[in-house]
């Protein structure tokens, strides 16, 4: 199998090219496309023009993203083709208990549309060899990219319902309760927020990436519903023998872009900071049982970085390994930064104290390539459509130092640009 790549000069966002894929979608009777926005593989979207995205088992799931084919020609920054799809939380969670959708989805594509970091679009397909290159589709989706604006219905208005709040604070005192006993010494505690949704999910996303920017965005629909997530943070990425994780731990909220007062605040904070440095430790230790021995380093911690509506700390965790990406997930899924730690005492507990499945909140979502590796999000600040409903997790992580209280108003505020988006559909 070779690569080929074609450069598309169009000057349209990736959420615009998005939506008049999912009109062809429905013109031509193709399955829905898929996208990548924001920070993916050095680029600024990669987009499946359509994906047939089923649902995978759970004895599978870790090995979704195996099956990929030996290609010729790769070319740095490229990305030609590869499995999307999703791990959910359910996948792990002790208790059994699983959310609407599947617990896991994943679909192959043999081309992509590539927005590079400089703006511009590329055709790129895997091609099996012997066979000729696919000019007739990269003119036809160029025409696509330079054709009329995708028409847009919007979404009735709405804002995000949200569980009690005593039951939330009252889970975080639990869990307080267990890490003075010794039991742990972080764990992610999480509330489940919903609403009815009467619109287009790919509309939503598509408004989602371009108003709030989020770093890892996602989309992935199917018969089985939709996932848009909105993730500033990455679980995985992997490219040869090199791997990478990102953990988030560590939040205030954003006043406004020049907020630099609060975000130094935030690397004073010895909670936030304990948060972050306790969970960066895990992602070491999750790693290094899978890289060689001398090879995982933190070469940036607690960097204060924006998302949408907060502050937060993030580091960086690398090594270096050659087993393959199904031996990686194990010892690494579910991401640390959404346990604790330890984080089997953390799975149990999370089961003990949240009374609903998280679905594919938690999860992972993303793309393995044969060209550019794998690369895998948080699914954290996501909807989960289905059947015209929806569900957004939120949560934080819960240290010896943590109030009930102002924990609560850490899930409000990250839930708040998702409210704010459904409450305000383009015009």
């Amino acid at each position: 199998m070779r690569l080929m790549r074609r450069s598309l000069r169009s000057g349209v966002d990736a959420g615009e090219a998005l939506l008049r894929l999912g009109e062809r979608s429905c013109d031509l009777g193709l399955a829905p496309p898929a996208a990548l926005c924001g920070e993916w593989f050095g680029s600024r979207a990669v987009l499946a023009p359509a994906l047939a995205a089923v649902p995978v088992g759970a004895d599978e799931a870790l090995a979704m993203f195996t099956g990929l084919p030996e290609v010729a020609g790769a070319v740095p920054g490229a990305v030609g083709g590869g499995w999307f799809g999703y791990l959910s939380y359910d996948l792990t969670d002790p208790s059994g208990r699983a959310g609407p959708l599947p617990v896991a989805v994943r679909g192959w594509t043999d081309h992509v549309l590539r927005l590079d970091s400089g703006g511009r679009w590329w055709f790129e397909a895997l091609v099996a060899d012997g066979q000729p290159d696919p000019d007739t589709l990269a003119g036809d989706l160029a025409a696509l990219l330079d054709g009329p604006a995708a028409k847009r219905a919007g979404w009735t208005p709405v804002r995000l319902r949200r569980p009690p709040a005593e039951g939330h604070r009252r889970a975080v005192r639990a869990c307080v309760e267990a890490i003075a006993a010794g039991e742990l010494y972080q764990a992610n505690v999480c509330a489940r927020f919903d609403a009815p949704f009467d619109g287009a999910p790919m509309e939503l996303f598509a408004e989602g990436a371009g108003r709030l920017l989020p770093r890892r965005a996602a989309y992935l629909e199917g018969d089985w519903g939709a996932v848009a997530s909105m993730s500033p943070e990455l679980f995985l990425a992997r490219r040869g023998d090199r791997v990478r994780s990102t953990p988030i731990k560590g939040t205030l909220p954003r006043r406004g872009p020049a907020d630099d007062g609060l975000a130094q605040r935030l690397r004073r904070s010895a909670k936030d900071v304990a948060e972050n440095v306790m969970i960066t430790d895990l992602v070491r230790n999750d790693l290094g049982r899978v890289c060689a021995v001398g090879s995982v380093r933190v070469p940036e911690l607690l960097r204060v970085r924006a998302a949408p509506g907060v502050w937060h700390l993030e580091s960086t965790v690398e090594g270096r390994t050659l087993v393959p990406d199904t031996e990686l997930l194990r010892a690494t899924f579910p991401p640390g930064s959404v346990t604790g730690a330890p984080k089997l005492r953390a799975l149990d507990l999370i089961a003990e104290l949240e009374p609903v499945a998280r679905g594919v909140y938690t999860g992972a979502i993303g793309l393995a390539s044969p060209v550019a590796g794998l690369e895998l999000n948080v699914a954290i600040r996501s909807f989960e459509l289905h059947a015209g409903h929806l569900h957004v997790g939120v949560g934080g992580g819960i240290t010896a130092g943590s109030d009930a209280v102002a924990e609560w108003e850490e899930c409000l505020h990250k839930a708040a640009p998702l409210d704010d988006l459904l409450d305000a559909p383009p015009r």
